[in-house]
């Protein structure tokens, strides 16, 4: 998230204070018969969605065993959706200490079984210009110090998860549909470079990630969308091509043009975001939600 994404999100949520439906409300993963549901999700910047889409806005406190999440929660055409700023209310977490791991099981608490998420990214390749959109379907891990599982070995729980499309293909679809009906130029697949960051990549890092077959990199999408499919819930990412990566362009790396190529996109990307999930059956036509029934150091196997 961003400084213009940011400001847009507070101006919003302070009109929305005035609404008398407006409520705040602490819910503890205990909570039962307080804790409102909602089975869709958007992460991101927070300016990534139209708050007027959505009625009856409540601000949830969500307590979960990793640790405490602030959310909100609108209803739209009659579901529920979830709104959670991935660097915090206040924007006040870079992504190396993002609580990835209470962001997912808050979600999953309230109910969520598909999450939509935005990212901006730097394009490694010069084909895959500023403004352009990309529907990630790979990712490359280069994160180093993160809590990226829910399966730490405690209580002697061991579990490996398939991995062969990270993210979920029948979200994927839903998105590349509603981006050619719109005629928005994009990239219907991505391979997405997670640095540990806050620092940009160098030019030598840029080289090597686009030799190991990279397209787009940035520093949050990991372990995110891991844990998500370890929670068994439904995740596609949408990505904003916000500038160049470090040597593909002349000009030194700013965060201002990121700023700028947002705030150019963000309603095209709150409209995709909202026709997808119109567009939601109900009916998770994938693997996702599939655990392999299968216990390491069992005798039997």
């Amino acid at each position: 998230m961003n400084e213009n994404v940011l400001e847009y999100s507070i101006q919003n949520s302070a009109d929305t204070r005035q609404n008398k439906s407006f409520r705040e409300r602490r819910c503890s993963r205990f909570g039962r018969g307080t804790l409102m549901k909602a089975e869709l999700a958007i992460i991101g910047g927070t300016g990534f969605y139209n708050p007027g889409m959505a009625g009856n806005l409540e601000q949830l406190e969500v307590n979960t065993i990793y640790g405490s999440v602030t959310c909100q929660v609108g209803e739209h055409q009659g579901k529920n959706v979830v709104f959670l700023p991935r660097h915090g209310k206040e924007h006040n977490l870079p992504p190396h200490r993002i609580n990835y791991r209470a962001n997912i099981w808050a979600l999953r608490e309230l109910g969520v079984k598909c999450i939509i998420s935005s990212t901006a990214v730097g394009s490694l390749r010069k084909e895959i210009t500023p403004g352009m959109l990309v529907v990630l379907d790979q990712f490359i891990d280069f994160t180093k110090y993160r809590k990226h599982t829910f399966y730490d070995g405690t209580g002697g729980e061991v579990v490996h998860t398939d991995f062969t499309e990270p993210y979920c293909p029948q979200l994927r679809s839903c998105l590349c549909r509603i981006l050619h009906q719109k005629g928005v130029p994009f990239l219907e697949k991505g391979t997405y470079i997670c640095t540990e960051g806050p620092r940009y990549e160098t030019p030598a890092e840029v080289k090597l990630f686009a030799a190991w077959g990279g397209d787009v990199v940035g520093m949050t999408n990991v372990p995110e969308v891991a844990l998500a499919r370890e929670a068994g819930l439904c995740y596609a990412s949408l990505s904003l091509v916000t500038n160049y990566g470090s040597g593909l362009s002349s000009q030194p790396l700013n965060h201002q043009e990121v700023v700028e190529e947002m705030k150019a996109k963000i309603n095209i990307i709150g409209d995709v975001f909202i026709k997808a999930f119109n567009s939601l059956t109900g009916v998770q036509d994938c693997r996702c939600a599939f655990k392999e029934d299968y216990k390491l150091g069992d005798k039997d196997n």
